[in-house]
């Protein structure tokens, strides 16, 4: 059962660490398939 809720947490952990690091990098969606004649966020 510790295992287990251990996997749980790096799951979550790595997910976040994960999300965070692309986002710096300009991995979104948003970043990568928008041109400069589109209006995003307005």
């Amino acid at each position: 059962m510790k295992a287990m809720l251990l996997a749980f947490v790096a799951i979550v952990v790595i997910a976040i660490g994960a999300n965070q690091t692309l986002e710096h990098m300009g991995f979104s969606s948003a970043e990568q398939t928008s041109s400069s004649s589109v209006r995003l966020g307005e």
